[in-house]
């Protein structure tokens, strides 16, 4: 294989990883990869030397901690790169606006800009939750072929009496989300706090969840079809400014 093509491929496991919630055999890597076993071995040889990948004892593959620093200083550039489109979110709707990503089976803020008024809401930039009682947090799990695990894993445990704590309603539930194209947390992550997000995406892929958050009274003053519409105008513009070259 040339340099390039090493790379290239090299990339295509981290991807296929991390499509798997972070590990996978070598028949999963492969399925999704479309590259021979034998080429699978020798990037993942090269991946476990330099701790991007380690092998669990089980014999599975999973993302590793060298990935961690690259990942933090990545979620602080897109963080950075947000602020103009998160200020835009804030001038539409009035409320604090924030953006966050999936990390394994949590979601965490990484940027956010602050609503004008005096009662407002706040999510820590680096806050971790559950994405089951969040509106990002439905936006990124819909998009995820293994949401149905990640609910297995995390237990879905109820943060208000509106949190929906069945893996069978939460499944309904993103399958509401894709087709109408916008998420709502109706206060079942904090009483009184009603959010509405949107998925960010680099072409095909969500990278990113974008939301406004603001007190029950007045987000549900507003016309929630047409917030979302403002909404996915503004995640499109900032996904189409971090797409990769060539991609779709």
């Amino acid at each position: 294989m040339s340099t390039v093509q090493s790379v290239d491929r090299a990339l295509d496991v981290l991807e296929a990883l991390a499509d798997h919630g972070g590990e996978a055999g070598l028949s999963e890597i492969a399925a999704r990869t479309g590259l021979p076993y034998g080429t699978i071995h020798r990037l993942l040889r090269a991946l476990l030397v330099r701790g991007y990948v380690h092998q669990e004892s089980d014999r599975r593959y999973a993302l590793g901690s060298a990935l961690v620093r690259l990942g933090g200083a990545a979620e602080r550039m897109v963080g950075v790169r947000a602020q103009p489109y998160l200020e835009k979110l804030v001038d539409l709707s009035g409320e604090t606006a924030n953006l966050a990503v999936m990390e394994g089976d949590f979601v965490v803020y990484v940027a956010q800009a602050a609503s004008p008024r005096r009662l407002r809401m706040f999510a820590e930039v680096g806050r971790r939750v559950l994405p089951h009682s969040t509106a990002v947090g439905k936006v990124l799990l819909a998009e995820r072929p293994d949401a149905a695990a990640v609910l297995e894993r995390t237990g879905l445990p109820r943060r208000t009496e509106h949190t929906i704590t069945s893996v069978g309603a939460m499944l309904a539930e993103l399958e509401a989300v894709r087709a109408r194209g916008y998420a709502m947390d109706l206060g079942e992550e904090e009483l009184g706090v009603h959010c509405l997000a949107v998925p960010v995406r680099d072409g095909s892929r969500v990278i990113a969840g974008m939301s406004i958050s603001g007190p029950m009274e007045r987000i549900e003053a507003l016309d929630r079809d047409e917030l979302a519409q403002g909404l996915r105008r503004i995640a499109e513009e900032f996904g189409a400014e971090v797409r990769p070259p060539g991609g779709s």
